[in-house]
């Protein structure tokens, strides 16, 4: 019987955000859940929603089954027949999955928070102008309006046929390289239309993983986002810095380990 969790009950976005939570504040391997233990607490803290009249949505419910299904899945002896050929899979591995992907996407939502609030802090000078270069640099654009427009591209995704490819997985290294052969087939000076490469990518795990090179090559100041027209097409621009990251191995090195 698991010792019980003290947590403060607080409203997430959903049943993953909850699991990563409890996963979080344990320090547990995310890649060897212990199933009957987090049930347990999952199972506790909508009770104790319940209890304070929290209503949680249908989700909610159904990741509480999904675990339930998957412990007694656990609890069940596996054929040894299919242990001996190594096809007995393991049933905790869809939820790792989704819980890796979600991990990921939410810890970028969580950098875009804190570069908002830093841009928030930080004011220019009224006579800017007067000291800079004559060129009109664009719409400013926050990097939420690129999550929102990430958001939709994945929200579009899920209505069209997606072709998994057998290959090795694409790495976020990978996708920079990829962002920067994009700059080089459009020529100097031409902008990149993010959404337009987001909807080649041919599955979800890709666009998001192109998405997290996105903010990779932004904060390795590779590239800005900008927007040309109101409302019009967001677009990646060369920064003045452009060929330097590129010119040496390090960057993509760091960023390999970063996301080993």
């Amino acid at each position: 019987m698991s010792a019980p969790l003290n947590f403060r009950l607080e409203q997430y976005e959903g049943p993953l955000d909850l699991l990563l939570d409890l996963i979080r504040k344990q320090q547990i391997d995310i890649k060897d859940i212990p199933i009957a233990t987090i049930t347990s607490q999952y199972l506790e803290f909508m009770d104790k929603a319940r209890e304070m009249d929290i209503d949680l949505s249908a989700e909610f419910v159904y990741m509480a089954a999904t675990l339930i299904h998957i412990k007694s899945k656990m609890l069940l002896p596996q054929d040894p027949a299919l242990q001996k050929e190594g096809d007995g899979d393991d049933p905790r591995q869809e939820l790792v999955d989704r819980l890796l992907e979600h991990e990921k996407f939410k810890n970028a939502a969580e950098m875009l928070q804190q570069k908002r609030m830093i841009e928030e802090n930080v004011w220019s000078h009224p006579q800017a102008k007067a000291f800079g270069a004559d060129e009109d640099p664009g719409l400013a654009v926050s990097l939420f309006d690129l999550v929102k427009a990430f958001g939709e591209i994945l929200e579009r995704a899920q209505n069209r046929p997606v072709y998994e490819v057998e290959a090795a997985d694409v790495t976020v290294s990978d996708m920079i390289r990829y962002l920067r052969d994009r700059f080089l087939e459009a020529g100097p000076d031409q902008p990149v239309f993010i959404l337009r490469i987001f909807e080649q990518q041919r599955s979800r795990r890709a666009m998001i993983v192109l998405f997290l090179a996105v903010l990779e090559a932004v904060r390795m100041q590779a590239v800005v986002v900008a927007q040309k027209d109101l409302f019009g097409e967001i677009a990646l621009q060369r920064h003045a810095s452009f060929d330097s990251v590129f010119a040496s191995d390090q960057p993509m090195a760091a960023i390999e380990k970063d996301y080993a």
